[in-house]
Parts: C-alpha cells; structure tokens; sequence
C-alpha cells in the first residue's frame, strides 16, 4: 500500500504559479520556520512596476500645481523630495503593507507630490491586511482630506468638489482591494477544497483497500485453517500410532498429500489476489456458498470424522450468496474446531431456515471419548466469526455445553 503524504497541487494553480501573486504562492507553499518568504513572481514584477509609474505620474501631475502656487521655493523642493521618496517607498509596500500605509498619512497631509504613492499603500494595505486596519487607516485618510485642501487649495476646482473627488477616490481604492482580497481567498478556498476533495478521496481508496485485504486475511484464515487442521490431525495421528495398520497410514498419508495440495492452491490464489489488488479476481475460484456445505461434510468424512449433517434447507440455491457464504465459512470453521479439541466425536451440523425467518447453522459435538492430542490454537477463528456474522447482519453464540461438548449457533438475516 502506497504512503504518500504529499497532496499534489491542482493544475489550476501548479502549472501557472509565476502568474500568482508573492502572497498567494506563500500560502500555497508555506515555510515550515515561518520566516521565509518567496521572491517576486513575475506578476508582481508587472504590477509593482505599474504601481510605481502610477504614483511617479500622479506626482508628476502634481508638480504643475506647485509650480502655479505662491508657495516659497523650499516648501515646493521639500513637497517634491518627500514625494519621490514616497514613490521610491512602494517597492517595499508588500513587505511592509501596514507600515507604509499608516507612514503615507502625515507624508501625504504635507507632500502633493506623495499623493499617488498614498492611494498605492492604502490599497496594498487593503488587499494584504484585514479590514480592522484598512478601517482606521483609510478612516484617518478620509478625515484628513478636507484639512489637506483647506492648507493647500486647488486653483481650479471649488473646494467642494476637490473634497469630493478625492474622497470618492478613496473609497473607490478600497473598494477596489477589497474585491481583490475577495478573490484572492477565492481562489485559496478552491484550492482548499480541491486537496481535500484529493485527500479524502485517497483516503477512501486506502480504506477500501485495507478493508479488502483484511477480508482476504479473513478468508485466508478460514480455508487455511481447515486444510492446515487436517494436517495436523493426521499428523498427530501418525505419531502416537507408529504401529497402525498399513491401510490406515495409507488413508492419513493421503489425507495429507491432498490436504496440502489444496493449502498451497488456495494460498496460491490468495496471494493472487493480493498481488493485484483485486479481491474479486475473476481467475480464481468462485467462493464457496451453502450448496457447497454437502461437500465440506464429505470431505471432512473422508479425513475420518463423524458427521450427522441435517439439512433442512429444500433449495440452498435460493439462498444468498453472501449468506451462504457466511454459513459455509461458519460450518467450515466449527468443523476444524472440533476435528482438533474433539477428535473421534460424533459432530452434528444443522442447518435450517426460509426466507424472511432467517438461516440457522449449528455445529454442536460431545466430548471427545479418549485422550485429545495437544493442537495449537490462538482463538482468533471464532472471534473472526463473531465479526464475519455481525458483517452480515446476524448473531453468533458459542460455548460449553452441559455434557462437556460445543456449540456454535449462528442465525443470519435472510430476507
């Protein structure tokens, strides 16, 4: 199973990340220590650039107005000098965006010339920072608009109309960054979404594949056990009666050879399985359903149990695959059971039900008669029962009986 942590980044924004913004590749690509910050793109080349000729020409329109006023000759040369340091200033306005902003108010109250390079700041502020600083900085800006042209009027426009140019100006700047902030977290939302629309999707391709293989592990355990069960058994046998007739060394050493084969024919297939990923791999053999129970009792017969099968199911076809299959598995474990703890017991398997009442499997045997050889066993077969019938919507209860024997009974759902 793959381990990839990584999320790829949707093409939308991998392919063309030189066209986004500074901000947005940072919040796209964030710096583990927090202290690094990436280098401008190419789009920020083009609208920093543009930004600059923007205040450099309102300044520049500026100084046409100075030159008509009767202000002295120092005040003119300061207002120019504040105003092309204001201009020099924007290049520096996306990393220091509340900064410059809240700078341009007193530079701007005195400087015509810095008039360009304050409408810049106030929207970088706009689009970089919340709206709580945008707020007051733009509050203060617009409250000081009418003492700026009270100290320095307009030849040619009524005092009024100034104060309205320039405060509609504002607003419109705001305004204008605020839609671009706007579509900013947009377009970050998106590619939220779009990672962890990815995320949650290989999520689910994992956990249906762990599902699977832990139904093939599951599957795993019930054939193998019950091939690797009469292995044992024979085994076990040989070695406590070195001296058995000829025909019955014959009889176990044939019940190993096949029991082996299919083992390693169903381990094959298993792995099979595993390999590619498929759990229902169209090569392999289909599973076993309640029709198939007969044969479960015949083969276990021929390995030398005692099996009383009562069979009250008139059609086992009608029954449903998945039930069926759960019933076999049941059977098929209870019976390895008891060929290992109860070797030489008469096992009664019963099966009956109809639809709409539910299907019923019991496998009950008596104490075993003589002496049990000791077969290794971890539990973990019933316990996967348990799991495998409440999967299917039934119950499964086991236990002693009184006559020192065991009982598994399951019932499941039949519709």
């Amino acid at each position: 199973m793959k381990d990839d942590t990584t999320v790829p980044e949707p093409r939308a924004f991998g392919e063309r990340r030189w066209w986004l913004p500074s901000a947005v590749v940072d919040q796209l690509d964030p710096d583990p220590s927090g202290h690094g910050r990436s280098r401008r793109t190419a789009r920020d080349w083009i609208v920093d650039t543009c930004g600059f000729l923007v205040a450099v020409g309102i300044g520049l329109a500026a100084v046409d107005s100075l030159q008509e006023s009767d202000l002295p000759r120092g005040l003119v040369v300061a207002d120019l000098a504040l105003g092309v340091l204001a201009c020099g200033a924007v290049w520096f306005r996306r990393r220091w965006p509340l900064g410059l902003a809240v700078a341009m108010i007193p530079v701007g109250l005195v400087s015509t010339a810095a008039g360009g390079a304050a409408l810049i700041a106030l929207f970088t502020l706009t689009v970089h920072r919340p709206f709580r600083y945008v707020a007051w900085v733009g509050g203060l800006q617009l409250a000081l608009v009418p003492v700026f042209y009270r100290l320095r009027p307009d030849p040619d426009l009524s005092y009024l109309g100034v104060v309205v140019f320039a405060v509609l100006l504002t607003l419109s700047v705001i305004g204008w960054g605020m839609f671009v902030r706007a579509k900013r977290q947009l377009m970050l939302s998106l590619r939220d979404r779009a990672r962890r629309a990815e995320a949650e999707a290989r999520l689910r391709a994992e956990q249906a594949q762990r599902l699977a293989r832990e139904a093939i592990a599951r599957e795993m355990h019930d054939v193998l056990a019950h091939r690797l069960t009469l292995l044992s058994v024979h085994a076990g046998a040989l070695e406590f009666r070195p001296d058995a007739p000829r025909e019955q060394v014959a009889r176990a050493a044939g019940v190993i050879r096949e029991s082996a084969h299919e083992a390693l024919q169903d381990l094959r297939e298993i792995i099979g399985v595993l390999r590619t990923g498929d759990a229902d791999d169209p090569g392999g053999r289909p599973q076993p359903t309640l029709a198939a129970l007969d044969g479960l009792v015949a083969e276990s017969r021929e390995a030398g149990m005692r099996i009383t099968l009562t069979h009250e199911v008139t059609d086992a076809a009608t029954v449903p695959a998945s039930v069926g299959r759960t019933a076999y598995r049941i059977a098929q474990e209870a019976l390895t059971n008891a060929r290992k703890h109860a070797p030489g017991a008469e096992t009664t398997v019963t099966v009956a039900g109809a639809p709409g009442e539910g299907l019923t499997v019991c496998v009950r045997n008596p104490a075993p008669p003589g002496e049990v050889p000791h077969v290794p066993g971890s539990g973990q077969g019933l316990i996967g029962l348990t799991e495998r019938a409440t999967l299917a919507g039934g119950t499964l209860a086991c236990g002693p009986t009184p006559d020192g024997g065991f009982e598994v009974r399951a019932h499941l759902p039949w519709g």
